[in-house]
């Protein structure tokens, strides 16, 4: 079967690109790295993609608030394309900052605020599917996830978990140690349709076992790996 066509969106300050680009090729995709302005003055770009992402990092370098600058982009430059992108039942994924970038575009319910502990933090967790999860990204997932987070904003908040998770968007959640006080525990969330997923840590650092820090130990095999949420993006975007 022929790859899937993807695009990544990248802008100013974002690093996490072409760790996704890595794990997408793995998954079976046909990915392509495209910076917001781009993406802007040629549309296409996301016409021709069947799976986005947006990726992660520090866009504008946070500046006036993590991923408000590359939301003002993508609001204010392609105006409903990503809205439309979706209706059409074409999975986006937001990654750490493309998570601010999509709560603030408002494709997904909640917002992300600093850390509770009020500093930036990296380290590796470990995340649970929710089990009422409607998000076609964690279809599959029984096992829980070992990836790395790095953030200083996120924290997630949300004034009513308990009708999310009835709903089926509470996609993931810290099975370790919440680690920036996140409502509910929660470490990613679902639109209504289930085909757009916004999460904090960042699964495309872990897609080979080797890359955990106890693969020499038994931890973090390949049972484990973040690679599973891009597989199954990649999935149900063949379908399409």
């Amino acid at each position: 079967m022929s790859r899937v066509p993807a695009v990544i969106i990248a802008g100013p300050g974002t690093n996490r690109d072409h760790d996704v680009a890595a794990a997408l090729e793995l998954a079976g995709a046909d990915a392509r790295i495209v910076r917001a302005n781009q993406l802007v003055e040629s549309p296409r770009f996301l016409d021709g993609a069947r799976l986005a992402v947006v990726a992660g990092g520090f866009s504008y370098a946070d500046s006036l608030g993590a991923g408000r600058m590359m939301a003002l982009d993508l609001t204010l430059g392609l105006g409903d394309r990503l809205h439309e992108f979706v209706a059409k039942g074409r999975p986006l994924l937001g990654i750490c900052n493309g998570f601010q970038v999509l709560s603030r575009t408002s494709l997904i319910p909640g917002a992300l605020g600093h850390n509770a502990q009020g500093a930036f933090d990296c380290r590796w967790v470990v995340l649970d599917r929710a089990p009422k999860s409607n998000s076609i990204w964690t279809k599959g997932s029984e096992d829980p996830i070992h990836c790395p987070i790095a953030h200083g904003e996120g924290r997630y908040v949300h004034p009513d978990p308990a009708s999310l998770d009835a709903a089926g968007q509470v996609a993931l959640r810290y099975r370790s140690t919440n680690p920036n006080g996140s409502v509910d525990d929660i470490a990613g969330v679902s639109d209504p349709t289930g085909l757009v997923l916004g999460l904090m840590p960042h699964p495309e650092n872990h897609i080979v076992a080797r890359q955990h820090p106890h693969h020499r130990r038994g931890g973090g095999g390949q049972q484990h790996l973040g690679l599973r949420i891009f597989e199954a993006g990649v999935a149900h975007a063949k379908q399409l």
